[in-house]
């Protein structure tokens, strides 16, 4: 009774806001304009963030405590008399793989001479101070253990400094003049192809896709604005509203142009990922738009304008405005610190600041815009042109063109039941009413319908149990560029081989004590180690020297040898000696490693790396291992989930809670299980097509939750609160009152997704895999799941014998009449 009691209090204050709105409707059509005008402006202060780790990278990974350790332990040198590596920091360098377009042996003398020509015009590049660090080979072919016979590919890489700003300045300018460099001497040898890349490269490419996305966006949006007037607009001139689409998808602009002036004057910087904000924005904002004009046309026409506006309110915004509190609450929790992925955080939030003011903006810009054409259509004006519409009498004289354009039904030339249904010419609603509602709800239609959607469970499930999370950062690059080729070739010839990891172990252990020896190159078995200990160990027994010395012995004869024997100058800096009590100790030491891989590169260097750790935390020896490349990988998985998870349990707990304040409970349980058969459907397909869970598309799976809300919640409203009558005739009804308002959503929302696909960009091809996944499985079940399932669930729609009160009764004239042979006839009044 308490939940009917505040449902009720809700729908007349939406009431009441309504009536407001529809009194002052010149204010609440140009405030959002003028404020959107203001904030807009701030576009002067427009900045894109650059740091794609910063971006990308968990915040709080262990990979960044160990890269501090690492960095304490063993500082990189950034004097102006050394230069670095990426062993330890990515720092500034620049690479070209070399290969051949018929697999030559590159080591020939031809090919070699191209590369050293290559090598020499590298060098000659003014810019900065370079290092050559060696080469990689690439597709090795090998006569014996130690002798290559050739090779398909050659990896040269170039160290630069980057001591301080101004030195960082002068090593992009020398980035960007390699590749350059690599470009023209490309063409120049058309017989070798070679894929230049920088530290730069992937920061590049990752914006790139928001330039190449320009042109296809704004196509979406004429296809967008073209398809919303379309679906507004009848053939009856006075009651069509195709200037009601194009401004709700004005509505849903201003609400992300305010967004974004507020993001530009907080300081924030843009990102790729945003290109995903106009699309959530569209879902939701033209489906409330939607909704407010389905609303519209069950209104009487013979009210005024203002009560027709506040019936609009009162029907529409309560179950709006619920969806809009799952959105904040959803994407809120996204938002907050518990969300260990800066892109997502940064995503969540600024998705909540213009979910928010569209949800003002449909209260106020589009609630003035109703009432507007309103008064038009009261006034019997034409919906695009404004113009009085002649009465039928007066047309009849005018061409046949002309009477088709104004064509429209008066009110006086009408009878009652006819004029209830005067939007029922409307395209949309003929069919739903006329045929799909029949359809879908008939006997024999049901099985199959049963049938299919275990099918859809079926590959859902298929593809849920091969969910793979994944870290590579070329899904979120442009297609055609420098990142995607040098990866591709990469991945062809040097993936036999991880990167160079790091062994660092950073306390003073017994390394003369044969034991931790043993230990230590127990640990290290399976691996290329590049390593001052091993050396060492092979030193002493060269010299017929127990490597078992006493401890003084070992360490003394070690500091000499590190010294004065040349073959281990370049280990000088991998071991840290510490005098302590005239005795010489090692503090830290390090070594390299380099493990055998197969193609699945990135998934086994996740294995290693969390093989490597376990046994560091069981080891006698302690020790950590570290390469740039994990400060991305490092527990990827359980940090991009992890919004999605918050996001879920949010979302129950706001059902839960809602629970209350919807007239029925039972419309939560319900879409509670949608929501979840939504989202199972959505993973499994989308791991199906190729997909990975990746920040994108756990982003759109969070908006998924939404999506699903939006479009479910009224059509489950109308047909659980539905009293008397059948299941199937509520289940006719919802789709019919509600149907309209979702099917023109979806079909404005595909129409604006279908140009993404084309984006030669792996981010937008993420994004635009989901979100079509989403309104299609959702579509699914609001008009064939749904629908089919509803008429043999609870809650149960018997009909129940009224109480007759003395307020029903009323008093009919009954006529007795007795048999024909009788003249008494008798007239009576009776009460029935």
């Amino acid at each position: 009774m308490l939940r009917q009691v505040l449902h009720r209090g809700l729908k007349t204050s939406f009431a009441r806001l309504g009536h407001f709105v529809a009194s002052h409707p010149v204010f609440f059509a140009s405030a959002p304009v003028l404020i959107s005008i203001l904030l807009g402006a701030s576009f002067s202060r427009y900045q894109i963030e650059e740091s794609v780790e910063y971006l990308l990278a968990p915040k709080h990974s262990l990979a960044k405590i160990e890269r501090n350790l690492v960095n304490s332990l063993f500082p990189v040198n950034r004097s102006k008399h050394r230069l670095y590596s990426d062993l330890q920091t990515p720092g500034r360098y620049g690479r070209v793989i070399i290969t051949s377009f018929v697999k030559a042996n590159m080591l020939d003398q031809h090919h070699t001479d191209l590369i050293l020509k290559l090598h020499s015009a590298v060098t000659r590049i003014q810019d900065g101070k370079e290092v050559y660090n060696g080469h990689q080979l690439g597709g090795v072919t090998v006569h014996s253990k130690d002798r290559v016979k050739s090779a398909e590919a050659v990896q040269l890489t170039y160290y630069l400094q980057a001591i301080n700003s101004l030195n960082d300045m002068v090593a992009e300018k020398w980035e960007s003049n390699f590749c350059d460099t690599v470009q023209l001497f490309q063409k120049s040898n058309p017989n070798v192809t070679m894929y230049p890349f920088t530290s730069s490269s992937l920061q590049e490419d990752f914006q790139k896709t928001s330039r190449v996305s320009e042109r296809y966006l704004t196509t979406s949006l004429v296809l967008v604005v073209t398809l919303a007037m379309l679906c507004c607009s009848m053939q009856d001139c006075v009651r069509s509203k195709p200037w009601l689409g194009l401004l709700g998808l004005l509505t849903v602009s201003l609400a992300t142009l305010t967004a974004a002036g507020i993001i530009n004057l907080t300081g924030g910087k843009y990102n790729s990922t945003f290109l995903g904000i106009p699309f959530i924005m569209l879902g939701h904002g033209l489906y409330g738009t939607f909704e407010m004009l389905s609303s519209w046309r069950k209104t009487r026409e013979d009210q005024h304008v203002k009560e027709r506006t506040a019936a609009v309110f009162a029907d529409s915004m309560l179950s709006f405005s619920l969806t809009t509190a799952m959105y904040l609450v959803t994407f809120g929790i996204g938002a907050s610190p518990f969300t260990n992925v800066e892109a997502a955080r940064i995503f969540c939030c600024n998705s909540c600041i213009a979910i928010f003011f569209n949800y003002l903006y449909v209260l106020s810009f589009y609630g003035s815009s109703l009432v507007f054409t309103g008064y038009i259509e009261n006034n019997y004006q034409h919906s695009i042109f404004c113009r009085k519409v002649p009465k039928p009498e007066v047309l009849q004289e005018k061409p046949a063109w002309y009477r088709f354009l104004l064509t429209a039904k008066f009110s006086e030339d009408t009878t009652e039941s006819e004029e209830t249904n005067s939007y029922e010419s409307h395209l949309l609603v003929c069919f739903l009413k006329r045929y799909y509602c029949d359809w879908i709800t008939n006997t024999y239609v049901k099985p199959f319908v049963v049938l299919f959607y275990l099918i859809y469970i079926s590959f859902a499930l298929m593809g849920y149990l091969q969910v793979n999370e994944e870290s590579d950062l070329s899904n979120i690059v442009a297609t055609a560029t420098r990142t995607m080729e040098y990866t591709a070739a990469q991945q062809k010839y040097f993936s036999n081989y991880s990167p160079v990891i790091g062994f660092y172990i950073y306390e003073s252990i017994e390394y003369w004590n044969m034991t931790v020896q043993d230990d230590m190159l127990e640990y290290t078995k399976g691996f290329v180690r590049i390593s001052w200990f091993e050396s060492y160990l092979n030193y002493l027994r060269k010299l017929n020297i127990s490597t078992g010395l006493p401890r003084k012995n070992f360490t003394d004869t070690l500091r000499n040898s590190f010294l004065k024997t040349p073959q281990f100058a370049h280990f000088s800096e991998d071991i840290i000696f510490s005098k302590k009590y005239n005795e010489v100790e090692v503090v830290a030491s390090r070594m390299f490693l380099v493990a055998k891989t197969m193609e699945t590169k990135r998934e086994e260097l996740y294995r290693l790396l969390e093989t490597l750790r376990k046994l560091s935390l069981k080891s006698k020896v302690k020790f950590i291992v570290f390469n740039p490349s994990f400060v991305y990988m490092d527990r990827y998985a359980s940090y991009v989930g992890a919004p999605l998870q918050n996001s879920c349990i949010s979302a129950l707990f706001l059902l839960f809670f809602s629970a209350f304040l919807v007239a029925d409970s039972l419309i939560n349980v319900w879409l509670t299980l949608t929501v979840a058969s939504v989202e199972f459907g959505v993973i499994g397909f989308m791991t199906l097509w190729k997909v990975e869970l990746d920040c994108i598309s756990v982003l759109c799976l969070i908006y998924g939750i939404n999506y699903t809300v939006d479009n479910c919640a009224p059509l489950l409203s109308t047909f659980v609160l539905g009293k008397d009558f059948t299941r199937t005739k509520w289940v006719k009804n919802a789709l019919e009152v509600h149907g309209v308002a979702i099917l023109q959503s979806y079909l404005c929302y595909i129409v604006g997704l279908i140009p993404l696909a084309a984006v030669p960009s792996n981010l937008t091809r993420t994004l635009f895999r989901c979100l079509f996944l989403i309104a299609l499985v959702t579509f699914f079940h609001c008009f064939a799941i749904l629908p089919v399932i509803l008429t043999f669930v609870p809650p149960s729609k018997k009909k129940r014998k009224e109480k007759k009160t003395p307020e029903n009764r009323e008093e009919i004239e009954c006529v007795e009449m007795v048999d024909m042979d009788s003249t008494r006839v008798v007239d009576q009044i009776t009460t029935v």
